[in-house]
Formats: structure tokens, C-alpha cells, sequence
């Protein structure tokens, strides 16, 4: 196997520019794609510097359903600063609790889809 990463994530949305706006001003990504597809609208979105990005896949693109992706961690090195301006947002955050590998915290972006902030714990 010679795989060196993963490209991209699906989060589907049921409003692109919703969605545009929560990981661009709220989580702080940058836009990395955005043009027109037979398909639809391709929108993809990252933190500054990522190898793997999220596309922010409309109703009509894939036949995804919004809110159906879970388990997506981002790592941050100040979980508590991100989870109180999530919260500050009106954004629902559960913890963040000290867990063995690390700190962490659970959310949801607009759509229902399911995200984790983790603060590494060093050495682990």
C-alpha cells in the first residue's frame, strides 16, 4: 500500500452557506474550493496548512444526508478558549473532559453533523 493521506472528508449540509459561514467564521477554516459541478456546488473548507479537507456537500451532491457524519476530531492546542467560543455562539458543547489521551470536547456543526475537539495529551 503506498496511501500517504486522506484528500477529503464529506460533511453533508443541507444549506451550503450556512455551513460556509459555521467552519469558516466560527471554527476558523479557510475556503479551498468553491465552484460550480454538474452536480452541484463543490465547497471545501479547511484549518490554514491541512492536508485533508471537508467538503461541505450539498442536497444533490452524493446522496449523503445532512448531520449522518460522526466522529470527526479536530485537534486544537486550547480546547477550553475553543469550547467557550463555541459556547459564546450558541453552539451546544458537551465537556471538555480530561480523558487518558488527552482533553475533549463534542459538538455539533448546523446540520447535526458530529465533531470533536481534542487537546492532545503530551507524550500519549
Amino acid at each position: 500500500m503506498t496511501i500517504t493521506h486522506a484528500s477529503f472528508v464529506t460533511l453533508p449540509v443541507s444549506d451550503q452557506d450556512r455551513a460556509l459561514r459555521f467552519y469558516t467564521e466560527l471554527l476558523g477554516f479557510e475556503v479551498t474550493a468553491d465552484r460550480a459541478m454538474p452536480q452541484g456546488r463543490w465547497l471545501q473548507v479547511a484549518p490554514e496548512g491541512a492536508q485533508t479537507v471537508f467538503t461541505l456537500s450539498g442536497p444533490d451532491m452524493g446522496g449523503f444526508r445532512p448531520g449522518e457524519a460522526r466522529g470527526i476530531m479536530l485537534v486544537t492546542t486550547d480546547v477550553d478558549a475553543d469550547c467557550a467560543r463555541l459556547a459564546a455562539a450558541g453552539v451546544s458543547v458537551q465537556g471538555p473532559d480530561d480523558l487518558p489521551w488527552g482533553r475533549m470536547a463534542t459538538f455539533q456543526d448546523p446540520d447535526g453533523n458530529g465533531l470533536m475537539l481534542l487537546t492532545e495529551k503530551e507524550g500519549f
